[in-house]
Order: structure tokens, then C-alpha cells, then sequence
């Protein structure tokens, strides 16, 4: 850059910086107060010591996770073992006239057999095959079925991961969402589960961190609300254990 253009730039910087001081004195002005020029102090920071302690028993953990996600418009079941999570995507699926079915690639999910419970439904496991377009796959499937790595019971939320086996389209795109919960993922506080990704350090963290609240919501400047736009219009969380 020549000198020229460098003090072109100087002399733009200074009227813009001139027009902003007027701006602001203007409003300090009509508000009859002087002007704050400094920061203002933040004497603390982050959560209150008495919320980075704060913990619910399991069981309030799983009322408290129900009652919010349900409020949101999403539904959750309590369920023994994987035999029953089983039993209710096999029921669901022939409620639901269900054609296809897409998975992530997870053991625990392996085990539940799906294609033998469903013999007339496409089963697609997510990242199985390299020829396969997998988001396009995500996208015409009618349920997508997901072990969730956490939830957080404050704030009704549940946390999906992506990675090479769990594409995050599996979670976004269907047009029901089937999230498996073990009941010791369910946390108090979501700020327990920030914590882990704090730890593990920019290097290790997944390639995609999703807080899933209920169905997809949205709603234009006249609050009419629609569901299912931006992702699944129903989700079950279905709590394990």
C-alpha cells in the first residue's frame, strides 16, 4: 500500500471516528446525562458459585428433563432397555407407515437389529457406504434414530455430536427424530456439559455440538408459529435405564 492510500485511509478513519462522537454525544444529550467514555468494571464472571454446585437427585433430573422438553413440543417415554426401544420404533414405524429409516452407525444401535424388526422398511446406517449421498438419503428418510450424547434437564435439551459415524443430518433432516437417552447422560446443568467440552481443548472437539429442544420451531414478526421447517416437526426422546 503507497503513502497515498495509507493516508486516505487515516483521513477516512478520523471522520468516521468524528461523526461517531458526534452520534454519541447526541444521545448522552437528549438523555440529560454525561457521556460514559470508560467500560464499565464486570466484577464477575461466569455462572454464580452457588449454580456451579447446583445438582438434582436423578429422578428430578428425569421430571425436571420431561416436564421442559415437553413444554417445547417434543415427546418423551421412560423406557426399561434397548428390548423396549426396539419395540416402540418397530410399533411407530408400522403406525407411521414408515418406508425408510435412517441410523447412526453406532454399536449401540447395531444391536437393536433394526432390519430383522422391519423387514419391509429401508434401513440406512449412516457413513456405511462410500457411494451412497448421505445427506440426500437424511433428507427423504421419515425417521432419523440417534443415541444422544448428553441431555441437560434445566433447559430440556439434548446433545447430538457429529462425527465420521454421526452425521449431524441424521438429527436434522428426517421427518421424525427417534433420540435414545441413557437416563446418566441426563445432566442438572447445561453448563455440565460445556465443562467437558472445555476440557477437551480446541483439538478434540467433535465437528459438530447440537442442542436439540423439541420439534424444529419458527415464527415471522407476527408470531405465527410453524413447526418442522428448519428440521423434524416430531421428536421422541425416549429415556433408557
Amino acid at each position: 500500500m503507497n503513502d497515498e492510500h495509507k493516508d486516505w485511509l487515516a483521513y477516512m478513519d478520523a471522520q468516521s471516528r468524528d461523526k461517531q462522537m458526534l452520534f454519541m454525544n447526541g444521545i448522552a444529550r437528549k438523555l440529560n446525562r454525561p457521556r460514559v467514555t470508560e467500560p464499565p468494571s464486570h466484577p464477575f464472571r461466569g455462572a454464580p458459585d452457588f449454580w456451579q454446585t447446583f445438582q438434582w437427585t436423578e429422578q428430578e433430573r428425569i421430571e425436571k428433563f420431561t416436564d421442559n422438553f415437553r413444554s417445547a413440543g417434543g415427546h418423551v417415554l421412560r423406557l426399561a432397555d434397548m428390548a423396549e426401544v426396539r419395540q416402540f420404533i418397530t410399533d411407530k414405524s408400522a403406525e407411521m407407515s414408515v418406508k425408510y429409516v435412517i441410523r447412526q452407525n453406532e454399536p449401540e444401535l447395531d444391536a437393536l437389529n433394526l432390519e430383522s424388526a422391519l423387514p419391509e422398511v429401508k434401513i440406512l446406517v449412516w457413513n456405511s457406504n462410500s457411494e451412497q449421498h448421505w445427506k440426500a438419503c437424511a433428507a427423504e428418510a421419515d425417521f432419523g434414530v440417534v443415541v444422544a450424547d448428553y441431555a441437560a434437564a434445566y433447559t430440556g435439551s439434548i446433545t447430538v455430536l457429529s462425527s465420521k459415524d454421526k452425521g449431524r443430518t441424521v438429527s436434522l433432516l428426517p421427518t421424525v427424530l427417534i433420540a435414545i437417552l441413557p437416563v446418566e447422560r441426563i445432566k442438572t446443568r447445561l453448563g455440565e456439559i460445556l465443562a467437558d467440552f472445555d476440557d477437551a481443548g480446541g483439538a478434540h472437539l467433535p465437528a459438530g455440538i447440537h442442542f436439540i429442544s423439541g420439534p424444529s420451531r419458527s415464527a415471522d414478526i407476527e408470531n405465527d408459529l410453524t413447526i418442522g421447517v428448519h428440521g423434524p416437526g416430531v421428536v421422541y426422546a425416549l429415556i433408557v435405564g
